[in-house]
């Protein structure tokens, strides 16, 4: 029988016996992180409030605003990594108290289906389609995101798809669909496996993808391999927004502190500050600019 586990950015298959291995090999306190199936955990109190979220924690946003808020209202952040698609998921199953997300259908249907609330407009970045230099399928020259997408699937070019529901994924599958085509082939690659992980291997291995600006800023000066070719579409804004549990628990109450927190003028300049120190320039736009985006 096989179980499924995450390895670093990927999820891999294995036996019975070699997971038991490694959780025999595991130090006790690495193993007690993965049990509260917390990533990572910032501050200290005793209030504890779980937050699901991809890019804006991998990125290190979301310890930003956890150092603040959790100074000020005494509390724990344990971030749950998980895409967006796996985040509503887990927010519909009640196992976290709030996600930072972008699929704005999804959003808007649990809200309407009752089991998510105080849907909040947070910030924005944008989504690039990358490549090789030499841009084999011409994508320079796409007048859209979906001519880009026909461009590389006329070409057989090779193309890098994340494949695990994220809001990534789900941006990508809605351009194929806007393109009248359905990928597959030898040259469609599905790596089932986070943002960053998923742009390094398009840089080793020559081929396009669909990455967010924010982790293209972070990356950039390791990824030699690769250039951006194709932006400026609006469909590819990519507007976030901040969901909770519904409800008058304490822990709700905690996450929609959280939500207040994230939108106010103190959590609008961390995220649009955010990154300007170490890259030159913020990685995320505000919620004031992301408005003029919201469909």
């Amino acid at each position: 029988m096989f179980h499924r586990i995450r390895v670093g950015e990927v999820t891999v298959p294995v036996t019975a016996w070699i997971l038991a291995l490694l959780c025999f090999l595991t130090p006790p306190a690495v193993r007690a992180a993965a049990a509260d199936g917390c990533e990572a955990k910032y501050g200290s109190g005793a209030r504890v409030l779980t937050v699901a979220t991809g890019s804006p924690g991998e990125l290190g946003l979301l310890k930003a605003l956890a150092d603040a808020f959790t100074s000020l209202e005494n509390s724990t952040l344990c971030w749950v990594k998980a895409g967006t698609g796996e985040s509503l998921d887990l927010l519909r199953a009640g196992k976290v108290d709030v996600i930072m997300v972008h699929s704005p259908e999804g959003e808007r249907k649990a809200v309407d289906e009752g089991w998510a609330a105080q849907r909040t407009l947070i910030g924005s970045n944008e989504f690039f389609i990358v490549g090789p230099p030499g841009d084999p399928a011409k994508v320079s020259g796409a007048k859209s995101a979906a001519d880009a997408y026909t461009r590389i699937a006329k070409a057989h070019a090779r193309f890098f798809s994340r494949g695990d529901d994220s809001g990534t994924h789900r941006k990508e599958m809605e351009i194929w669909r806007m393109a009248h085509l359905s990928p597959s082939g030898d040259w469609y690659v599905v790596t089932n496996a986070y943002m960053m992980a998923t742009l390094r291997r398009a840089n080793s291995e020559q081929g396009y993808f669909m990455t967010d600006s924010s982790t293209w800023a972070a990356a950039v000066r390791e990824l030699s391999g690769l250039t951006i070719l194709f932006r400026g579409d609006p469909f590819i804004v990519n507007t976030y927004h901040a969901l909770r549990r519904p409800g008058g628990s304490a822990a709700a109450e905690l996450a929609g502190r959280f939500i207040v927190f994230v939108s106010s003028p103190d959590g609008q300049r961390i995220i649009r500050e955010f990154g300007r120190d170490r890259y030159g320039e913020g990685l995320y736009n505000d919620a004031e600019y992301a408005r003029r985006f919201v469909r």
